[in-house]
């Protein structure tokens, strides 16, 4: 056995109680007499204390080790007012598990900050530093209550392919890929894969998949691969839909907060929880912007100055922004029937940045058509999407959440690169 606790695992109550622990060595201080080894694990750091006359030889020696080396320690908890946690280990026996034979690129204490371009590239060592390990617990209990919630409200979990025959959304920002004696595409969206399971008669579904766009940007918020957390329902429009994305979210939010506590204090914030999201119509916003003095024309998007703008014009953190111009979204997003410039598509806003969009969906074969022929794109490329919506379509609409978005916000991170394990955009292939 290689441990038999974690870290976290450990309190005072454990005095005289025996232990193995396994980690990495996060600091050692040797003041001649006494020497000190923090251990670190994925759930935290303990103080491993060793005093000549108490300790033996041999393990004094071992306790010679070189910060992030890889050790094992068999020992005895002991209560301890003085330390933080009210408790230290003492040292029975120290196994170096496998010498550090290089050095370690930068100070994963952080006391030296790298920069994080030097961090990526030693994407491995930088998962050790602290606050990058909180990020990715947030993540994980993200993806958990986002699953947990949908489960909750009847969703069924499916898979949906990453290869397509046909660029999803329509564009040219795909990524096409040999696929034997023809092209194929990677998925910019599972949009038009979700839909058909709930016309199939699954009705409402959720799944997590990844999703690729070959857009040559370089910003703080986007990436080439995404990790997306996607709903759809039937027999339901925009509104059903942002309900359910609301419970969702505010679900997310709430389980962060709740379970989250130690990675929100590594990361120095807090995460607050609304009761309600309120929604304003993308007419409302850009009136906003116009009062602001924004030169805001009605039928465009928001350009990343005025989406900043907006978080100051709106107080809430977390917001929806409906009803926008059908010329703006996905050619599948269902016009107002007395309003066909506008459509029943929304985004959610947290803290700032979009983190969530959807749609009601057309339905009709005939209206998907139009608005193919609309946006330039043959609907004959789209056929294996527009067929099964001959035999009987229900009304339906759905979103996605962008998981390293939401993490990046929740997180308080300034670049997206830190909320994706191994990020992937226009100019990094690697680690």
């Amino acid at each position: 056995m290689m441990r038999t606790h974690y870290v976290g695992e450990l309190s005072p109550g454990m005095d005289g109680q025996e232990v193995i622990l396994a980690g990495w060595v996060h600091e050692v201080r040797d003041i001649g007499k006494i020497k000190f080894v923090q251990l670190r694990d994925r759930s935290g750091i303990a103080q491993v204390t060793a005093k000549k006359g108490v300790a033996s030889e041999e393990v004094m020696k071992a306790m010679s080790l070189v910060k992030e080396s890889v050790v094992q320690i068999r020992g005895t908890v002991k209560a301890e007012k003085q330390s933080k946690k009210g408790y230290e280990v003492i040292p029975l026996e120290v196994k170096d598990l496998n010498p550090i034979s290089a050095m370690v690129p930068f100070e994963v204490t952080g006391k030296v900050p790298a920069e994080i371009d030097v961090r990526l590239d030693n994407r491995t060592i930088d998962l050790r530093r602290l606050e990058t390990s909180a990020v990715f617990k947030i993540q994980h209990e993200v993806l958990r209550a986002f699953r947990e919630k949908l489960i909750e409200l009847n969703f069924q979990e499916i898979r949906t392919p990453c290869i397509a025959a046909a660029a999803t959304e329509g564009g040219t920002e795909v990524f096409r890929v040999e696929y034997f004696e023809r092209h194929a595409y990677l998925v910019q969206s599972p949009q038009l894969y979700k839909q058909l399971a709930v016309i199939g008669g699954m009705d409402r579904v959720f799944m997590t998949v990844p999703v690729f766009r070959a857009e040559k940007h370089n910003t703080t918020t986007h990436l080439n691969e995404v990790l997306q957390m996607d709903a759809e329902l039937g027999f339901g429009d925009h509104n059903d839909a942002m309900d359910v994305l609301e419970k969702a979210a505010l679900h997310i939010l709430s389980s962060v907060r709740k379970n989250c506590g130690e990675a929100l204090k590594t990361l120095e914030t807090e995460v607050l929880v609304p009761e309600k999201v309120p929604r304003y119509t993308y007419s409302d916003c850009v009136e906003k912007l116009k009062a602001a003095g924004e030169a805001m024309e009605w039928g465009h998007d928001f350009t990343k100055e005025q989406d900043k703008k907006l978080g100051e014009l709106i107080p809430e953190e977390l917001y929806f922004i409906t009803e926008w111009p059908t010329k703006v979204r996905a050619f599948y997003s269902h016009p107002i029937e007395d309003a066909p410039e506008k459509c029943n598509a929304f985004d959610l806003i947290y803290r700032g940045l979009e983190i969530a969009s959807g749609a009601q969906r057309i339905h009709k074969p005939e209206m998907l058509i139009d608005a193919l022929k609309s946006r330039g794109l043959d609907p004959a490329g789209f056929e294996f999407y527009i067929s099964p919506f001959r035999f009987g379509a229900p009304p339906h609409a759905g979103w996605s959440i962008g998981l390293e978005r939401l993490t990046m916000k929740l997180a308080e991170r300034e670049n997206i690169r830190e909320a994706c394990l191994f990020p992937r955009d226009r100019h990094r292939l690697t680690p």
